[in-house]
């Protein structure tokens, strides 16, 4: 019998995909439990139209966060630190208060674990700041230490 997966299965396959199976399991195990349904014209149909719907909407978020990027482009977030000794931050610089701060002053809704910082930032100055907005897009945007 064929079956389509509603869930990953281990030892079957991804969801999604359409498996044969013996009928036994098929009816005592994979559809009582709602892993998978039959896979008859309406099922398939089903499918079809769901994988047409997620292309559709992971399309649109590329779509977004391209956008994003562009205006991150144009974006200086501004942050005013401390100085230590010998003109240095006192601290450092993290992605918790970069994404703050680009709150507070451009509205901008950054996820902390998105920005890719290889280190804190301990210098006053001005950085390029990548950030992660989707799997296939990378924004970037300038961040200027400033002393308090």
């Amino acid at each position: 019998m064929k079956v389509i997966l509603l869930q990953d299965v281990k030892s079957l396959g991804k969801e999604g995909d359409i498996v044969n199976v013996s009928d036994g399991y098929a009816r005592n195990f994979v559809i009582p439990k709602k892993l998978g349904v039959e896979a008859n014209d309406k099922n398939k149909n089903d499918l079809k139209l769901k994988k047409q719907r997620e292309a559709k909407e992971a399309a649109q978020r590329l779509a977004e966060a391209q956008k994003l990027a562009k205006d991150l482009e144009k974006v200086t977030v501004v942050v005013t630190m401390k100085a230590g000794e010998g003109g240095r931050v006192f601290g450092s610089v993290s992605a918790k208060e970069i994404a703050q701060e680009a709150k507070k002053q451009h509205n901008l809704d950054l996820d902390k674990k998105k920005i890719q910082l290889a280190e804190p930032i301990k210098s006053f100055g001005s950085f390029e700041i990548p950030i992660r907005l989707h799997p296939q897009v990378t924004g970037k945007f300038m961040l200027k230490v400033t002393e308090a």
